[in-house]
């Protein structure tokens, strides 16, 4: 059986091109609805903060750091007992008037008061999940510097006695 060629004129074309621009709508509002989630879950996550809380202790380290979202980056050492080795907490500050109160406090005892922020998709952000919002400087108390009661000071102990 053969099949008779059917005029041009008659050919329906309409329907393979609705066919395509449905298509091309499709896949443009589904790039759309990912760009806005994408930008929903961020922006909730830097918005909404996982935990806050304060530490305290001795700026060894602060710098601005990145290629192209530069943010100040710092290290904050907290030492419970003197000469102890200290556990080091490393958190990002966004603000400037925060990193200058930061900078002028270096080698000072400092509480920080942090919001941290999980799930944040880049590190544009800051290199940490820590973002310092508020600092100020701590007196350090007496007793961390006073010498531990029951231990003689150097200077109070007695001379030895020469033995014959």
């Amino acid at each position: 059986m053969k099949y008779a060629a059917m005029p041009a004129d008659t050919m329906d074309t309409g329907s393979g091109r609705r066919l395509w621009r449905t298509i091309k709508r499709t896949l443009l509002l589904l790039v759309l609805a990912a760009i806005l989630l994408f930008a929903l879950y961020t922006w909730s996550a830097y918005h909404y903060a996982y935990a806050e809380g304060e530490r305290a202790g001795y700026i060894q380290k602060f710098s601005k750091k990145g290629w192209i979202c530069k943010t100040w980056e710092g290290e904050l050492a907290m030492a419970n007992l003197p000469g102890a080795m200290p556990e080091v907490f490393h958190f990002t500050v966004r603000n400037e008037e925060v990193a200058k109160r930061i900078t002028a406090s270096m080698g000072e005892r400092v509480s920080i008061h942090y919001h941290q922020h999980r799930g944040l998709p880049t590190t544009c952000f800051g290199d940490t999940t820590y973002f310092v919002d508020e600092t100020r400087r701590v007196e350090t108390p007496p007793s961390a510097t006073a010498p531990m009661s029951g231990v003689p000071s150097p200077a109070a102990a007695p001379a030895p006695t020469p033995t014959n």
